[in-house]
């Protein structure tokens, strides 16, 4: 027992503290890399198209961003800009009984009622109602055909050279019309420059008062201004061709990022998607993570392969990480080792 009289077993050298102290520091700086990749739920986000640009037009991450898809209700960003460069909030329009029948779902709105200009904007931004933006395009220029003139007239001047619009709701009826991923974020950053729809976007619940009296409650149809991380207004789009779409902004560290989801299967599919956007768009490293599909010349079919093309302007790699760390967990372990 007098190996236990023995202080020098019990005594930690100063190097291998230091060296302790080394692999915390390793370990700390593995699991804050990894920490962000795990939020991903997927490799692949889960829509026709997709991508998400930072403040400089800079993209992060791209999926088809230049197929021409149908827009469904992210068309009524461009119907509130155009209203908002003719109209003042205040101006009041009266309900004509062709915008009361366009089809839509609830609330509707009845034919020689009286609304302000900024109800009938948070009903077509926070509800999507049809009725809504039909109003306010024949208050703007007359008759919705005028009206849609000067929608795509202002999607020229945006430099959204892809996009076609027929109507002001996004309805599939009146026309053909079309857009990409790219144009929707670059139509979503030129609308948020007004502070009216930005206000709109980022408001949950809203209670609109017409001038006779009658109160409509109205609740945003995005789902993402409740989640608990980073909030991330938008609008949101739906029909049986485009399925659902989500135009959408969140602040990041680095700036406000812009992100555009076109062609997902369901709502859950859509918010999916957006957060793994969303996630790019704080972390760009992790767009390395992500898998995008190409269509292989001559093939007619559909690979994937990784998307490092559309990361052109990131600093980040995060398999030099791994390795990097992996080496420098190893050298460690060997010096505690030796020592």
């Amino acid at each position: 027992m007098s190996w236990l009289l023995r202080p020098d077993l019990f005594m930690i050298s100063e190097e291998n503290v230091k060296h302790c102290y080394l692999f915390a520091i390793i370990i700390l700086c593995l699991l804050t890399t990894a920490a962000p990749a795990a939020a991903l739920p997927g490799k692949t986000v889960p829509a026709k198209a997709a991508v998400v640009i930072d403040a400089y037009g800079t993209v992060l991450y791209a999926k088809f961003p230049n197929a021409k898809l149908a827009p469904a209700s992210t068309v009524k960003l461009m119907t509130a800009m155009v209203a908002l460069d003719q109209l003042k909030p205040d101006d009041v329009v009266v309900i004509s009984w062709n915008a009361s029948r366009v089809k839509t779902i609830p609330p509707g709105i009845c034919p020689d009622e009286e609304m302000t200009v900024a109800d009938l904007l948070h009903l077509a931004l926070m509800k999507s109602i049809n009725s809504s933006a039909v109003a306010l395009a024949e208050a703007t220029a007359g008759s919705e055909a005028a009206f849609t003139l000067l929608m795509n007239r202002k999607a020229q001047e945006l430099g959204a050279r892809d996009t076609l619009f027929a109507n002001a709701s996004g309805l599939p009826k009146g026309g053909t019309q079309y857009s990409t991923a790219s144009d929707l974020a670059l139509i979503m950053q030129a609308a948020l420059s007004y502070p009216l729809i930005r206000e709109i976007l980022a408001t949950k619940e809203y209670i609109i008062r017409t001038t006779a009296g009658r109160e409509i409650f109205v609740e945003s149809s995005n789902h993402l201004l409740w989640q608990e991380q980073a909030m991330i207004i938008g609008k949101t789009g739906y029909t049986g061709n485009a399925r659902h779409c989500f135009v959408g902004m969140m602040a990041t560290e680095s700036g406000p990022v812009y992100t555009a989801v076109l062609g997902a299967r369901s709502r859950t599919s859509l918010w999916r998607a957006t957060s793994m956007l969303a996630e790019v768009g704080a972390h760009p490293e992790l767009a390395n993570l992500l898998e995008t599909p190409y269509t292989k010349r001559g093939s007619g079919k559909i690979s994937v392969r990784k998307s490092k093309s559309s990361t052109a302007g990131m600093q980040q790699d995060l398999t030099g990480k791994d390795v990097q760390i992996s080496r420098l967990l190893r050298i460690s372990s060997q010096q505690l080792g030796n020592n």
